[in-house]
């Protein structure tokens, strides 16, 4: 395995094996990880081939991550792994929801491990609203500030007992957002008091986890020109108000909230404070843009990646059918 200093991007794929231009782009760039969809998954057998080779180009046990959250965000997919209930209506539904919460956050980490995935894009701290956009309503965990991070809290827990990272999203909130980040930006007018106690809140109290994501969006009491990703206003308020001191990525470059070319979106969000760019749509031009302009992690970044990244560890020997039990029982 090779020592290379790993660049500040994370790269998706476009298929189910890498090219071999994906392959060399990977060999040369050394991102920081790798991110899998949908479109990069049939079996268990091809995913594992396809995690092994990823980490086999970069030759360093890479991070490789996904979106499991369930519900209408699930890459991996019956038959061969579990259809996933939207998390809120299981948190305000099931009996004892944080213990389901801490159980789903642990099978999902069981199906994860064994195909060669290590960090998930979960959990979410935004507060589900009336005014939530459906893009995101019952993908949020509660409804109000305790049953979000009681919630949040026993995902993360239940997904780092069995041996995956997981990435706290989307900081500083999206839960006011009444567009679609992945089409429009959204524009947030609520006054920084009423963040303060609410939004910001959840965020605040779970800002020990390891890795954070950041929103695509504009609050505009705060900043009235930049969404949170490329606002240094917003991300010094991710690091001080809200005291997040994890290794803090973007969520999708590509996303159609953030204009301009990718390389600039990139050196935008790197110059405002976030660690990393993540960079979902599996476009190898773009990725190879992005190669030459994210540079390798020093300083800060590099060491809050490294205390993430130690953090890594072979998942603890539950039972996993009797969890599974369990969680059914608290699910029906």
């Amino acid at each position: 395995m090779t020592g290379a200093t790993p660049r500040a991007v994370i790269f998706g794929c476009a298929g189910m094996r890498l090219s071999a231009a994906e392959r060399a782009l990977f060999a040369q760039a050394q991102p920081w990880g790798a991110i899998l969809f949908a479109r990069n998954i049939e079996t268990p057998e091809q995913l594992v081939a396809l995690t092994s080779d990823l980490r086999d180009a970069v030759g360093r046990d890479m991070p490789v991550l996904i979106d499991q959250e369930g519900g209408r965000v699930q890459r991996m997919r019956p038959p061969y792994w579990r259809n996933w209930p939207p998390a809120l209506e299981q948190c305000l539904h099931a009996h004892d929801p944080a213990r389901a919460m801490y159980l789903r956050g642990r099978l999902i980490a069981a199906e994860l491990r064994s195909c060669g995935l290590d960090v998930n894009c979960a959990p979410l701290a935004d507060i589900a609203r009336d005014i939530t956009h459906p893009v995101l309503h019952n993908r949020c965990y509660g409804t109000a500030v305790d049953q979000v991070v009681a919630h949040a809290r026993a995902m993360a827990r239940g997904l780092m007992a069995g041996g995956v990272l997981p990435v706290l999203k989307h900081i500083p909130g999206h839960g006011r957002a009444q567009a679609d980040s992945h089409l429009d930006l959204p524009v947030v007018s609520a006054a920084h008091v009423d963040l303060t106690q609410s939004d910001f809140a959840a965020f605040r109290a779970l800002a020990d986890l390891p890795l954070g994501m950041t929103a695509h969006v504009l609050f505009s009491q705060l900043d009235a020109n930049l969404p949170a990703t490329l606002s240094p206003t917003m991300i010094g308020l991710i690091r001080k108000e809200i005291g997040f001191q994890g290794l803090l990525m973007t969520d999708d470059i590509s996303m159609h909230a953030l204009n301009g070319p990718v390389s600039a979106r990139g050196n935008a969000a790197l110059a405002a404070g976030c660690d990393l760019v993540l960079h979902c749509n599996g476009d190898l031009n773009e990725m190879a843009e992005l190669a030459e302009t994210c540079p390798a992690l020093e300083g800060g970044a590099l060491a809050r990646s490294d205390a993430a990244l130690s953090l890594r560890s072979a998942p603890d020997d539950s039972d996993l059918a009797a969890l599974d039990a369990e969680y059914a029982r608290l699910s029906a």
